[in-house]
């Protein structure tokens, strides 16, 4: 396992404080607030230590009511929702100094076999083999970035992203709003479940928003641009193990209102659909209406 992935499972890893709640740290990734992804992460985790044994989260549900503080901890709070006979549903809200952050409710589930079965298979394009790690592409524009996302971007990665067209943030152009991505984690990752739930909710915010930017020709790290997450949806469908190649499918089909709508599917090698995503966000050019 890589120095990074470690640091990153330890940083989605909570301190317990009393009966439903749990205290976790924040990194700075040089976006001025805390990244999206980690306190998606990190609720799941708290959301995870409260269900009863066996049962798994499917769903979860996330609003983003305020920028987090990176160099502050989070207090997340777990409401229990209800405990039934298969299901248990869970409210978590993300607290930073007195201040509620972020809000998610989500289900789990024992596992059943089920009677009705269907899958979704999509091919699966250039093999990620071929293609350039996005660190690698990065190092190549770090004199275009800001210090420390310039450090954090092309150095030691928790995971290795292949990206099978790179989107340039700091420079767009006119495309198609769709990415598609290969990503797996730099090392061998626990066998539990929830590790490799959250790890996922903490990567399904990265490229995501900036997808609806495309057809627009906009980086979203060009001067004047503010992007930032209303809500975000995650559906895990079946298992997976995110220290296999998965491909992340991104498409945006619509954006009107200063706000961008983004969906995303991740399929395994073999092409299998194993979870869904959903995003809307606002995009704004600062100093503009809309």
């Amino acid at each position: 396992m890589s120095r990074t992935l470690h640091q990153l499972l330890t940083l989605t890893t909570l301190e317990k404080k009393e009966r439903g709640c749990f205290l976790g740290q924040s990194e700075d990734l040089g976006l001025g607030r805390v990244f999206g992804g980690q306190v998606v992460g990190q609720a799941l985790y708290a959301a995870g230590q409260t269900v009863p044994d066996g049962r798994l989260i499917h769903s979860c549900h996330c609003y983003f009511l305020r920028p987090g503080d990176s160099s502050e901890p989070i207090l997340y709070q777990v409401e229990n929702l209800r405990d039934g006979n298969s299901f248990s549903a869970r409210r978590v809200d993300a607290v930073q100094l007195g201040q509620t952050l972020f809000t998610m409710t989500c289900s789990s589930q024992f596992p059943e076999k089920g009677v009705f079965t269907s899958r979704r298979h999509t091919a699966s394009g250039s093999p990620p083999e071929g293609l350039p790690p996005e660190g690698e592409i990065f190092a190549h524009l770090a004199e275009a970035l800001p210090p420390l996302l310039r450090e954090r971007l092309s150095g030691e990665q928790p995971f290795d992203v292949r990206p099978v067209i790179f989107h340039n943030p700091v420079k767009g152009r006119l495309e198609k709003p769709e990415r598609y991505i290969w990503l797996r984690a730099n090392g061998p990752m626990p066998d539990d479940v929830l590790s490799h739930h959250r790890l996922l909710g903490y990567l399904s915010d990265f490229n995501f928003l900036p997808t609806a930017l495309q057809p627009h020709g906009v980086g979203f790290l060009e001067p004047g641009m503010s992007i930032a997450t209303i809500d975000h949806a995650i559906w895990f469908h079946r298992p997976f193990r995110l220290d296999e190649w998965l491909l992340y499918a991104i498409k945006s089909p619509t954006a009107s209102g200063a706000r961008g709508y983004v969906r995303g599917q991740f399929y395994t090698r073999a092409g299998v659909l194993v979870a869904s995503t959903a995003q809307e966000g606002v995009m704004r050019r600062i100093g503009r209406p809309g």
